[in-house]
């Protein structure tokens, strides 16, 4: 009844790029736990985030389908892959990533984020 075995399947066809973190979110997409990397690339600790809505905790604004893929991720039980977005970091300025999303297929629901910085032609973030 947990999810931990579907997060095993998931790391079995799901890579993560560099200096990606992960974060998980409950049904309402209330951040619930962030991996390490969050921090790094957001600015933002576990304690500032815990328990708000993923896109407000993290500012996340400009989609590139135009629209926010969370609640279709967690209505439709679909993945949502390499969505260019952009995030406020907690030094207030904007930054670029990617973020990739996936619904979780236990009961409780929720989904799994993987949030990466979005790398320009050079290869730097």
């Amino acid at each position: 009844k947990c999810g931990f075995g579907y997060l095993f399947e998931l790391l079995e066809d799901f890579f993560p790029p560099a200096g990606a973190g992960m974060i998980t979110c409950d049904k309402d997409g209330r951040v619930l736990s962030c991996g390490r990397g969050v921090f790094e690339l957001t600015g933002y600790s576990e304690g500032d985030v815990m328990g708000k809505p993923i896109g407000d905790a993290f500012g996340l604004t400009g989609y590139s389908g135009g629209s926010d893929p969370i609640p279709v991720v967690l209505e439709w039980g679909v993945r949502k892959l390499d969505q260019r977005v952009t995030l406020r970091h907690h030094s207030d300025r904007e930054k670029h990533v990617r973020i990739d999303l996936f619904p979780a297929y236990d009961e409780d629901g929720g989904l799994l984020a993987s949030l990466a910085p979005e790398l320009n032609g050079n290869g730097s973030g």
